[in-house]
């Protein structure tokens, strides 16, 4: 059987970012190197990224969302309350009225 020639793909990320992704794959059983290399099948399979690719419009009202769509963003709300990253409302404000009188 022929030996198949590999490659090495380096990159630089932030070290959160890859934190919580390999968590993630860990919990699902897939290593980094796998992981790449299917996103790079799907790549090659889809001529283009797997995925949209776009600025998503942060501006829109409840009425704008469709029940999952709205459903999606409270979990991911309620997950980011449960790990703790959020910032008290008063420092919002302080923030957002900084230097404006």
């Amino acid at each position: 059987m022929a030996k198949m020639k590999t490659t090495s793909v380096h990159v630089r990320i932030k070290e959160d970012t890859k934190k919580q992704a390999e968590a993630i794959l860990g919990e699902l059983g897939i290593s980094r190197a796998v992981a790449i290399e299917m996103f790079y099948r799907q790549i090659i399979l889809n001529k283009g990224i797997p995925f949209e690719v776009a600025i998503p419009n942060a501006s829109r009202s409840r009425e704008e969302l469709t029940k999952e769509e709205f459903d999606k963003m409270m979990k991911v709300a309620i997950k980011q309350v449960e790990e703790g990253q959020t910032t008290p409302v008063e420092e919002v404000f302080e923030e957002l009225y900084q230097g404006v009188e």
